[in-house]
């Protein structure tokens, strides 16, 4: 990127610290490396949801190592009138593009105003999911009211560039890999040191199933083939790391855990759960503890785990379902295997282990990390400015 490119403006707009989850940590993330290369102004929410649509707490101010210095918290996605000032105060900054991150229909008639109200933009869509993952009524017609304002689209997976087509014509799309997350390695771990801190043995094969806990994520057929994994690999921990829609959530996996280890008193044992959202502090010592993030999902877009699994340099196992195929290079990276199947998984959770394939998969991560690399995203948004 040349000088004049450094002196262009960038408004983006979307959650960013002190706001819990992966969409907060991407934000940041993007903004530190667009900062390097244009004047970024990072606009971000005075009020995200409204406590009657998300009861659980919103905000993580445990960790300011995400924290983006100057960001204007301003606006009030329930409030047209907040959306029109705010609108009003970014046409007057005459940015060279408006970079917003969607990812739900209930930002719909927020960003459709904010559209409308700063005139003609260059406006960039980051579509984390076109769609939502829970599917309602109304929920394309206001992804297309909303998507239609929008000048260029980056998406993470080539089944939401499907989905965009399905609400647009011919739109001005980029497929490109979800980056990594290396941000999470504040102490650089070893796995002994982690493995040690979580009181975990040091021969033990450990295995990690990281993020909200959602009945799509198929967890339930990860459960299942622990047996199957124990019979072969013997001394094995699965640790089931987030927090649950839930209590009866939870108790629900319990009970099919309980029942499972009816024929093997032993597995209850080998199945950890750390119920709870996980400071960003805390995420390092369960990523660097594990050998193999499994990721069984019945249904997805992409996910920012397998991207923070890379950027500990740690393989995957996922589904062969959305954007997950298209980010992990089979039997290199990690494994894919079809959804809904405890047996495939079994069976390719114990091929890793079997082929002591460790050394051979984390240099196989090492070399695709351009791919994954935000330097490429910062040049992906680079085209269109």
């Amino acid at each position: 990127m040349d000088g004049k490119a450094r002196m262009k403006k960038i408004v983006l707009i979307g959650p960013v610290y002190p706001y819990r989850g992966g969409i907060s940590h991407y934000t940041g993330l993007m903004y530190r490396e667009l900062a390097k290369h244009y004047e970024v102004e990072m606009i971000s929410y005075k009020m995200q949801y409204p406590k009657f649509l998300f009861r659980k707490e919103q905000r993580d101010y445990e960790n300011e190592s995400f924290k983006i210095e100057q960001t204007n918290f301003m606006i009030n996605t329930a409030n047209p009138f907040n959306i029109i000032r705010t609108a009003r105060y970014i046409r007057k900054k005459k940015p060279d593009m408006v970079l917003i991150q969607w990812w739900h229909p209930y930002f719909a008639p927020c960003y459709f105003l904010l559209a409308k109200f700063m005139g003609k933009q260059n406006i960039t869509f980051v579509c984390h999911n076109v769609f939502p993952h829970e599917r309602f009524p109304l929920d394309k017609k206001l992804t297309r009211l909303t998507l239609k304002n929008g000048t260029h689209f980056i998406v993470h997976a080539k089944e939401e560039q499907t989905e965009l087509k399905q609400i647009m014509s011919h739109p001005d799309c980029q497929v490109t890999p979800h980056p990594s997350y290396n941000a999470f390695c504040f102490e650089h771990m070893t796995k002994a040191q982690a493995r040690e801190r979580l009181g975990l043995l040091a021969d033990e094969k450990v295995l990690l199933f990281f993020g909200f806990v959602r009945p799509y994520k198929g967890l339930k057929y990860l459960i299942n083939a622990m047996p199957r994994v124990k019979e072969c690999l013997g001394n094995i921990k699965l640790l089931v790391v987030g927090e649950f829609a839930g209590p009866d959530d939870k108790a629900a996996y319990i009970r099919q855990i309980k029942e499972l280890s009816a024929a093997d008193a032993a597995l209850e044992a080998s199945i950890l759960i750390y119920d709870g959202y996980t400071p960003d502090r805390e995420v390092e010592q369960y990523f660097a503890a594990s050998d193999m993030v499994v990721l069984p999902y019945e249904s997805a877009t992409q996910s920012g785990i397998v991207q923070i699994a890379y950027g500990f340099g740690k393989p995957v196992v996922v589904t062969d379902v959305g954007g997950l195929p298209d980010v992990v290079s089979h039997d290199r990276t990690g494994y894919v295997v079809p959804p809904r199947d405890e047996k495939a998984l079994a069976e390719a959770i114990v091929r890793y282990f079997t082929g002591h394939k460790e050394a051979e998969f984390a240099g196989n991560i090492a070399a695709e990390a351009y791919r994954f690399s935000w330097e490429r995203m910062g040049e992906v948004v680079g085209r269109w400015i």
